[in-house]
């Protein structure tokens, strides 16, 4: 049986031909470090690591020429690292609903054809816009993609180049129902092609082409496991991140200034979003009351992003639209700003955006001035309230952690924290339990529930998992082609 990767540290895996790994635990960070290791992007600092599936590549190297394992391996990843028509300026947060910025991006078609393709392999630029559903969107520039589209493109990125190896973290993060059973016959012809696959999942939704597992839990030693041996009990759950939100904790943060009062938190009539020959939203109507919880549903590309954007005042459309926020119409003089400090948001694309360097502490800060990272000095109350709001969610004494060393759920909820340190009157989160497992989604859930309980809050919940819907959730606005299809 053919070696593809020997590794020899702390505990020992060897990855051998006709397996198909699936990697699931609670220890998000020795994860993220496994993968970082396989991908050649993190030093082995105690042992040794082997690729002899890259040997005959590399003994072949031409004079004057340099390669390497990595040559031969995709890694996909949450972040994604596309550029510009220019090269020299990567895509920063409001840039995609900027028309005049949309056509610097290189659309989807240019992208694909611009990657070397290992003509050795059958994934060319036909087979992958094939496979992955990206026909419809080829000529669509690269920004505008929502989120689940642009994990679309990365997949078909990583396939084109005909890899030996492909290494992906939570491949359903981000997809309706219908695209997550398409992946599943994707991973099968995958790996019939000759390409073999290394995941990390949610262990509810494990591809049924997967033969073994390994399993990462705190304070334990790796285990191993044939998938026909594997119960979904042996996860520890000792040392999960749950952790209990109380009235105590909570409700002083939320009642600590009067609520301001609205007659409309939203009142859209008749919204068209339109780019180009492309219409976005369709006709769309939608009043939110003070104090309602919604949930916003629809397929990857309904145009629920771009929905969003016109509420958060990120989208310069709305000007063109009869839209109310906070009882005042849009373009009666009003700021981004003036909307944006009433708004807390949380979205898949913020992690690509946040700069991970920055302590957990000046990310919840950030929150007070709207910014996708601190770059200005807090005051001394508004430093006690980010005390106080990591105490109440469990972050206490995580502070000084760089946001890239905190676990995914911690991720999490520091953003959420960031979200609610100016106590806004409305609450969006999008797709804020992506990638996490069951504790850990019952952990956002509960501050959830635990924050509606407790204030008036306005909420706004994306989601593509029906059991992700806090219980607070009550209403449901249901998009499909950019258009609503049900209002309830």
């Amino acid at each position: 049986m053919k070696t593809l990767i020997e590794l020899n540290t702390t505990f020992n895996f060897k990855w051998t031909d006709g397996q198909t790994w699936l990697v699931l635990g609670n220890d998000d960070l020795a994860k993220k470090d496994f993968f970082d290791t396989l991908a050649t992007k993190k030093v082995v600092q105690s042992g040794e690591i082997h690729y002899p599936f890259a040997k005959d590549y590399l003994d072949a190297t031409p004079i004057g020429e340099y390669r390497r394992a990595a040559d031969r391996i995709s890694y996909i990843s949450f972040r994604h690292h596309f550029r510009n028509k220019s090269n020299i300026s990567q895509f920063y947060y409001q840039q995609r609903f900027n028309s005049f910025e949309i056509e610097d991006s290189v659309k989807v078609i240019d992208y694909l054809e611009s990657l070397t393709i290992n003509k050795t392999g059958i994934w060319n630029v036909d087979r992958v816009t094939d496979r992955l559903q990206l026909s419809e969107l080829i000529d669509k520039p690269m920004i505008s993609l929502s989120n689940g589209e642009t994990r679309r493109l990365m997949f078909a990125a990583a396939l084109i180049k005909n890899p030996e190896i492909i290494l992906i973290e939570h491949p359903f993060v981000g997809l309706d129902a219908s695209t997550r059973v398409a992946f599943d016959a994707l991973f099968t012809e995958i790996v019939e092609s000759g390409i073999h696959l290394i995941i990390s999942s949610h262990h509810r939704e494990i591809p049924s082409i997967v033969t073994d597992v390994i399993i990462f839990d705190k304070d334990a030693m790796p285990k191993q496991r044939k998938i026909d041996d594997f119960k979904i009990n042996s996860i520890s759950s000792q040392y999960s991140d749950k952790k209990q939100f109380t009235t105590d904790n909570i409700k002083p943060l939320l009642n600590s200034k009067e609520p301001l009062r609205y007659n409309n938190i939203v009142l859209m009539n008749n919204v068209n979003v339109r780019y180009g020959s492309k219409q976005i939203l369709e006709n769309v109507s939608w009043d939110i009351r003070q104090g309602e919880r919604w949930n916003l549903r629809g397929p990857n590309g309904a145009g629920k992003s771009t929905l969003l954007s016109l509420i958060n005042g990120d989208n310069p459309q709305a000007y063109a639209n009869d839209i109310i926020l906070f009882d005042r119409k849009r373009g009666s003089g009003e700021s981004i700003w003036d909307i944006k400090k009433k708004i807390g948001y949380v979205s898949p694309e913020f992690f690509q955006f946040f700069p991970t360097q920055q302590t957990c502490f000046d990310i919840v800060c950030s929150g007070f001035f709207d910014t996708l990272g601190l770059f200005r000095k807090c005051s001394a109350s508004q430093k006690k309230i980010v005390l106080q709001w990591l105490e109440a969610t469990g972050l206490s004494g995580e502070e000084n952690k760089c946001f890239d060393k905190l676990s995914i759920s911690q991720q999490r909820i520091c953003l959420i924290a960031r979200a609610l340190v100016k106590s806004p009157p409305l609450l969006i989160l999008d797709e804020p339990c992506q990638g996490l497992n069951t504790e850990q989604k019952e952990t956002i859930k509960g501050l959830v529930d635990q924050l509606c309980a407790d204030s008036e809050i306005t909420v706004i919940y994306v989601s593509h998992y029906p059991e992700d819907i806090p219980r607070c959730v009550n209403k449901s606005l249901s998009l499909e082609n950019g258009c609503v299809v049900a209002n309830v």
